[in-house]
Formats: structure tokens, sequence, C-alpha cells
């Protein structure tokens, strides 16, 4: 699989990320195993998780995802060869609690979640330690300052962020640049080919605009991950509309094209959706996410695909 450069760092990553959110709880041992198993067998070795995965599921708390990734590495014997990202500051605070009680991005927050993570994953470091969530009730300087000591320290070899703001993104880069200290590498945030509505409202979550998309391709230090790159099987799946927040004659016009491009190919939407993120400029990681082995080799296919200038130019202006 292709490597991609992680930011400015030395670090390079799998094209494809493998989103790991309901392994050990919706997922199956079982069946998480399975997945993990084919991605890895594809060249993949890019792990995406959280602290928090997945609390929402009955019956769970946070951390399952992480414990399954601890059992299967142990099992198979290749931490070494993992690049794991997991995730901080998006876990409530205490069980029974929701999001509005998350326990945030304050320095004993990370320092103890850190810890927390580093004995359900059964390693000493992470590769990429995410916050989660902007927490706009902790000053930026106090979130970066700690992130930067676990660099420092060992714990965490580059530090990314997810859900932020253009707005609070530039200032957390501009703190970092002038205290010297661990700049985010990267970016996660909702991303996919259709365009949001103007009045589209995620609640926690921040879609990427094309304003985040100058701002990285103009830095060049800064890379960016799509979640929800496939809107849970709305481009190719009858049994799943496409959101309400995605709707209007733009996104009519935008999955006409979509399809063309896939004709022309041979490949399927969520494929073509993929690869124009991956031949895009600056290129975008999508964080792919699968419950069947079918579901993971029809996205790990789009690695296949290769989009002619023409196309892509068609893909960006429908």
């Amino acid at each position: 699989m292709q490597q991609m450069k992680l930011g400015a760092t030395s670090l390079r990553v799998s094209a494809l990320a493998l989103g790991c959110l309901n392994f050990g709880s919706r997922t199956s041992q079982r069946d998480s195993y399975r997945l993990l198993d084919q991605y890895v067998d594809a060249g993949g070795s890019f792990l995406d998780t959280a602290n928090n995965y997945a609390f929402w599921n009955e019956g769970c708390i946070g951390g399952e995802s992480e414990l399954l990734l601890s059992r299967w590495m142990k099992e198979r014997g290749n931490r070494d060869q993992m690049f794991i990202a997991t995730k901080t500051g998006a876990k409530p605070a205490y069980p029974g609690a929701v999001f509005e009680n998350m326990e945030g991005l304050g320095r004993k927050a990370i320092e103890a979640a850190i810890d927390e993570s580093l004995r359900r994953l059964g390693t000493d470091y992470v590769d990429l330690y995410y916050a989660h969530i902007d927490d706009t009730s902790t000053p930026l300087e106090e979130t970066l300052e700690a992130l930067d000591e676990l660099v420092r320290k060992g714990k965490v070899r580059a530090i990314g962020c997810s859900n932020y703001s253009l707005s609070r993104l530039k200032e957390a880069q501009r703190i970092s640049e002038a205290g010297n200290l661990t700049p985010y590498s990267c970016v996660q945030q909702r991303y996919t080919y259709l365009q949001p509505r103007r009045d589209a409202d995620f609640g926690i979550q921040v879609s990427a605009d094309e304003e985040l998309l100058t701002y990285c391709r103009n830095r060049g230090d800064l890379s960016l991950l799509a979640y929800s790159p496939l809107l849970n099987g709305a481009y190719t799946r009858k049994d799943v509309s496409i959101p309400e927040s995605y709707g209007g004659s733009e996104s009519l016009s935008r999955l006409q094209m979509l399809k063309e491009v896939a004709a022309e190919t041979g490949g399927t939407m969520n494929q073509i959706v993929l690869a124009w993120m991956l031949h895009s400029d600056p290129a975008v990681i999508p964080v792919i996410a699968a419950s069947t082995p079918e579901q993971l080799g029809e996205n790990l296919g789009s690695l296949d695909i290769k989009l002619s200038r023409e196309q892509l130019e068609r893909l960006n202006q429908a």
C-alpha cells in the first residue's frame, strides 16, 4: 500500500487508515480480527482508534477498541509494524456521562488519558495522539504544552487534532511555533465528496471546507485526514439515504458525476470518492471503516483506481 508523509514529521503512514471505532463492541472480536488481518495483508498499517470508542454502544464505557487492538497485536506479535493513532479529550468523565461531560484537554486529563490508553493498548508509546474534540474551556497553551511533554517523554511520536475550527487550528499552530512546541502534524475532520449545505449542523463534529484545504495546501506541513468519507454507505446502499445535510441540486450533480467516472474507470462510487481524495491537492487520507470483508475489499480497491487530470477536473467542478 502506498505510504504518505505525515505533516512535517519523518513519519510515513498508509494511504488508507483503518477506522477501528466499533472493533470490540458492535463488531465482534472474531470479525474485528478478520478485518484487521485483511487490511494488513493488503499492506496497511495505519490503525485509527480513540479512548472513547465506543462508549455509546450498548454495554460499553469507552476503551473497548483499544483493548481489542491490544489483544490482536499481542496475538499477531506485530506492534512494531503497526502505526497506532488514538485520541483523547472526548471520553465521558464518568460512566453514564455524555459528550457534554467530556474529560477535556487540560494537562491533568491528558496525562491520565495517555497512561490509560497505553495500558489498554499494551504498548509504551502511540505513534499519533489526537486532541479529539476542541476544548474551548482550556487554554490552547495548556493543551499544547501537555502534548509536547508527552512527545519529549517518548510516550507519543506525533500529535494531531480533530474537530477544530480553522481559526483555532491556526492559533494552535501559531502558539506551537512561537513556543517551540511540537506542532499538530495533521487534522482529522468530517469530509466527503458531497459538500454539506451551509446550514448543516454536525454537532460536535467539524466538517472540512475549502478554506481548510487551502490552508493545508499552502502550509504543506499539515496532513488532512477524512472521517466518514463514505457517509455510512449512502453512496451505494439502497437502504441508506444521503443525509439531509448534504441535500440540494449541487449534490445531485456531483452524484451524477461520480456515476459517470465510476462507469469510465470500472470502479464503484465508493471507490471513486476515496480515489478522488487521494488524488486531490492537497492529498487527503481517508479513514475507512468496514463491518464485512466485502466492504473492506471494496474500499481497498480504491487504491487501484487511477483518475486522469480531466476526470479530476470534472469531479471538482461538478
